[in-house]
């Protein structure tokens, strides 16, 4: 019985054409061998299984390569790629950072890099997860680094290249890994399926390529995977069940039933997701990305970014056809309100299937919404010839007439601009309408569909002290809805004129003085100015603490505590503009 050997190990690339997903990397490489270009130190970053350290041994072999082919490409026949194929080199190096991370490996290190290689120009030195190094161990390894014999060459890879210290990534040339494509992924899964005489469909293997996350190594062990369980025929169903995926059915199911508001069927479907052992959350994250890949399908330029089989992405053609836009905008918000709030939720169930009521109501929402909209316009789109107009000669017969009885025309919808009314020709006085009854202004707001408020008809008294004493009774009166502490504090106030243009307001602790500028200043002033004619007054506020035995704490205290006691002080503050709180 032959020995198995893993899809990873046994398609592992042995040359730069056969690395996928990383073409701007290995040209950047093979042109810096063409033209000599080689640097003393290289640093391989990025995500796992995308092709690190197979680009590395890749690299080090070509280097030391006698016979290049045009290509830049190992020969497979020298004694250097022989030794380096049969894992025999000399020449080429590799340490694992993770087991050999302390200083003593480090420093054994540089003492064999003295040593020159026996066959080829270069010893590579490759060091797998540099970033487990100790800080001792990077210190050790700098010098050398920097300073390295003409025939060494390092090549550093690491996952987490935020953990190398900058002294290390300053003397590297530093490459970063991408993510390998999906298709790209799918492409290397068929060419070894095909190599290993395994039928695979096309849906199954794009399964595989999105729960690799981009890895290519991890893609090829879900291959395997499968291959132990299905045999040499792999389908769609056998991958899902096998690495728990949900099917894409449920998805298209669900969106069909929600466009025509069928709530029963798409809890039934919901409920069915649950009952196959499914999370309510996975559920609603890849429902989430249904509706993503719907929307980018009603562009023929984005639809390249769904990453699915040419099926699948006639389907979602299909759907997103029957959806619009702005039932997918607010499917989206509502299903990452869902989302974000899952976990929070107390009854995870539930919420789920709230939002896919919310989700079964939007077109319905959406249809009420334009049919009020389009009732509003007709009723707005009303022909001018059909609203009753009074004639010119009617409204002149009644000019004389007593403004209650005089005609007001109705609201003329244009189509184009905002309504306009229309009055009569004949003007009047202020004066004329505050003489008037109340009678006529009810009957002129019943005529002309307006809301007039009499009182703000009224003529303003004119500001005095007297009236201000009695407004400050009554401004006091109005509070007594707000609490008992306000009105007591209120009533212990002491308004006082200090000339003509100053009100002040004395308050008994800083604490008054905050509410009272906060919430109660602007108030009052808003209600003098409707009772009143004001001139410009300001209204100060002091803090009384003379007569108290508390302590000043603040600048403020300090100084209002002088200004009362020495008035001479305040005169000297404003003749002088001193700068003082």
């Amino acid at each position: 019985m032959e020995n198995f050997i893993v899809s990873a190990r046994k398609y592992r690339p042995a040359s730069f054409d056969m690395v996928i997903g990383q073409d701007s990397i290995t040209n950047t490489l093979k042109s810096a061998i063409k033209n000599n270009h080689l640097a003393h130190a290289y640093l391989f970053c990025g995500p796992r299984g995308v092709g690190k350290t197979t680009c590395a041994r890749i690299f080090a072999k070509t280097i030391n390569c006698i016979n290049l082919g045009e290509n830049l490409e190992a020969c497979d026949k020298c004694e250097s790629c022989l030794s380096f194929n049969s894992s025999r080199s000399f020449n080429i190096h590799e340490l694992d950072a993770a087991s050999n991370n302390k200083v003593e490996d480090i420093r054994s290190l540089n003492d064999q890099v003295r040593i020159p290689p026996q066959i080829g120009k270069y010893s590579i030195y490759i060091i797998d997860e540099v970033h487990m190094l100790s800080s001792s161990a990077f210190n050790a390894f700098l010098k050398t680094l920097e300073e390295p014999p003409s025939h060494a060459i390092f090549i550093l890879a690491t996952t987490e290249k935020h953990k190398i210290i900058p002294t290390i990534l300053s003397r590297c040339q530093i490459f970063d890994f991408n993510r390998i494509r999906i298709e790209d992924i799918v492409g290397r899964l068929m060419f070894v399926a095909k190599s290993e005489g395994i039928n695979a469909a096309e849906e199954a293997l794009h399964v595989i390529g999105q729960k690799a996350d981009g890895a290519l190594r991890d893609a090829l062990s879900i291959f395997d995977q499968i291959v132990s369980l299905s045999g040499n025929t792999i389908t769609y169903k056998d991958v899902i069940d096998n690495l728990n995926v949900l099917d894409y059915e449920y998805y298209f199911k669900t969106i069909d039933a929600a466009l025509t508001g069928d709530v029963s069927n798409v809890l039934l479907t919901f409920n069915e997701v649950l009952e196959k052992g499914f999370d309510g959350h996975n559920f609603i994250s890849g429902l989430n990305s249904h509706l993503r890949d719907l929307l980018i399908s009603k562009d023929e330029g984005t639809l390249r970014l769904i990453e699915a089989t040419p099926v699948i992405k006639k389907r979602y053609l299909q759907q997103t056809g029957k959806c619009p836009v702005d039932f997918l905008f607010k499917a989206l918000e509502t299903g990452n309100n869902c989302d974000l709030a899952y976990k929070s939720s107390k009854n995870p169930r539930l919420h789920v299937e709230l939002s896919l009521i919310r989700l079964c109501r939007l077109i319905e929402d959406q249809t009420g919404d334009l049919q009020k909209k389009k009732t509003d316009i007709e009723q707005l789109n009303i022909r001018e010839e059909e609203i009753p107009l009074p004639s010119k000669s009617e409204i002149i017969r009644q000019a004389d007439q007593p403004f209650d009885k005089k005609i007001v025309a109705p609201l003329i919808p244009t189509g184009k601009h905002d309504p306009v009314i229309e009055r009569p020709s004949k003007t009047f006085s202020i004066k004329d309408v505050i003489s008037e009854e109340k009678k006529p202004y009810e009957k002129l707001s019943e005529t002309a569909g307006l809301q007039i408020d009499t009182n703000d008809l009224k003529p303003k008294d004119e500001f005095s002290h007297e009236a201000f004493e009695a407004a400050w009774i009554e401004f006091t009166d109005h509070l007594k809805g707000e609490g008992t502490r306000i009105v007591s504090m209120f009533k212990t106030i002491k308004p006082e004129f200090e000339n003509e243009q100053t009100i002040k307001i004395h308050l008994s602790n800083a604490a008054q003085k905050d509410t009272f500028v906060l919430n109660y200043k602007q108030r009052l002033i808003a209600f003098l100015e409707k009772k009143f004619v004001m001139p410009e007054i300001e209204i100060e506020t002091t803090v009384d603490i003379a007569d108290s035995n508390d302590i000043l704490y603040t600048d403020e205290q300090k100084s209002n505590y002088l200004f009362n006691k020495y008035p001479a002080l305040k005169e000297m503050k404003k003749t002088f503009n001193l700068d003082i709180p």
